[in-house]
């Protein structure tokens, strides 16, 4: 300590660079080549945490509707119109859940060398669910189609930095996130829904 208070301001500077330097070579070094992350799943967790979150939004919906209707008619709801209100909301939960189990999106992600990866995606819909959960004939072919002729698999590059994977297709960047110990991979699918790969290879 008596040594480190006589050392000059610039050869602390000098001695943090050289830390800074030897730990971001540390990260560089970092290896992905052959290492296969994977969900069967990507949108279960986040369709799992909003199912928890559910009688509570059903909760607030139902008393915002039934203050909305007593606001709109003057008065107090009659039985009848608040089992109404009741009956609607248990179809919208019913349809919520049914659309739950009619998406189901598959990904894997496999870094073939130090600088390039391929990202797979697969969806798939359950068309008896979507029926259950009131979507039309003509809206639930449309979507298989779409799903069928959409590309699986792409192929980006990759850097690694500290933790984060930044991936390019040449046209989009995606981030990507290691964790500490290198067996998950974590990231965003469509902007707000989180997901988590595990590493089996």
């Amino acid at each position: 300590m008596k040594y480190w208070r006589h050392v000059t301001t610039r050869t602390r500077v000098w001695m943090l660079a050289v830390m800074l330097g030897i730990a971001a070579a540390g990260w560089a070094q970092i290896d992905l080549t052959g290492r296969i992350y994977h969900n069967d799943n990507i949108m279960k967790e986040s369709m799992d945490n909003a199912a928890k979150d559910m009688d509570k939004k059903v909760a607030e919906a139902r008393t915002k509707t039934i203050a909305k209707q007593e606001k709109e008619k003057g008065r107090k709801l009659t039985a009848e119109e608040t089992a109404e209100v009741d009956k609607k909301l248990q179809e919208a939960v019913k349809m919520a859940k049914n659309l739950e189990k009619a998406m189901k999106a598959k990904a894997t992600v496999e870094f073939k060398s130090t600088k390039e990866a391929v990202m797979t995606m697969e969806m798939s819909v359950n068309e008896n669910a979507l029926k259950a959960a009131g979507m039309g004939w003509l809206k639930r072919k449309a979507m298989k189609a779409a799903l069928a002729v959409a590309p699986k698999s792409q192929k980006v590059t990759y850097v690694v930095k500290g933790n984060l994977v930044i991936t390019s297709d040449g046209r989009d960047k995606d981030t990507l996130r290691l964790s500490d110990d290198g067996k998950y991979l974590y990231g965003t699918f469509e902007q707000d829904m989180k997901f988590k790969l595990s590493r089996t290879q």
